[in-house]
């Protein structure tokens, strides 16, 4: 066990979401997301992985669908459909909201994965996406892009969606919180008092001056709201 997986397993649900404030983000997101929407709505988890978001949307008619490919380790069986988002097996306007969170730099084309999510979306139907734009690279080697708020911009406006909401997950100084803990991944176990002062208490203060960064172009990445023009 390294430093950044004892301190993630001792850490206090509130102190992990203070740590991880881009996972908490998308939490929060798509609990609200689901709130908004009527019972019985279809839903499109696209680019599903195991599966997690199904329980937040249990009010509503839920489809996970993945290519299952990303991570060797992660368990597929729960998904609702294997396939290629690029090529969505869906009749156009079958969902009325999708979501597609931290998926969009692991496929080839992320122009036509959009544009694919737009078809199958009823006219004004919803998206939710989550894009990173400062993030090691992961899930290799699925790991093609990242995303700045204009390129997002671009690519949904093309697939033609409209009410863009683009909001950056934080800003400098909540990413080198986040860079110093990764770091613990590449120290032995136990802690020792040097790296507990040196990582773990900037780490900590770090995000308490996140205001101060008010453009946020440093940062995790982006949570994106969306609508498909009527």
């Amino acid at each position: 066990m390294n430093v950044s997986q004892a301190l993630g397993a001792a850490a206090p649900r509130p102190l992990l979401r203070y740590l991880k404030h881009f996972e908490a983000q998308i939490d929060d997101a798509l609990e609200g997301f689901a709130a908004s929407l009527p019972p019985g709505a279809r839903v499109l988890d696209a680019g599903a992985g195991e599966g997690q978001y199904k329980r937040t949307f249990a009010r509503q008619r839920y489809t996970g669908i993945d290519l299952g490919v990303g991570d060797a380790a992660w368990n597929y069986a729960d998904l609702d459909l294997r396939g290629d988002l690029a090529a969505l097996p869906f009749a156009c306007g079958a969902f009325e909201a999708a979501i597609n969170i931290v998926t969009l730099e692991h496929v080839r084309e992320p122009a036509r994965v959009l544009c694919e999510m737009a078809r199958v979306l009823k006219p004004a139907g919803r998206l939710l996406l989550v894009a990173p734009l400062e993030w090691e690279e992961h899930q290799e080697p699925h790991d093609y892009f990242r995303f700045t708020r204009y390129g997002l911009r671009y690519l949904l406006e093309a697939a033609g969606f409209v009410e863009l909401d683009i909001r950056p997950m934080g800003g400098i100084f909540r990413l080198l919180s986040r860079r110093l803990l990764a770091a613990g991944a590449f120290l032995p176990f136990p802690l020792d008092a040097l790296f507990l002062l040196t990582v773990v208490v900037p780490a900590l203060l770090l995000p308490l001056l996140d205001p101060l960064d008010r453009r946020r172009n440093f940062t995790l990445g982006y949570l994106c709201y969306a609508r498909k023009s009527s």
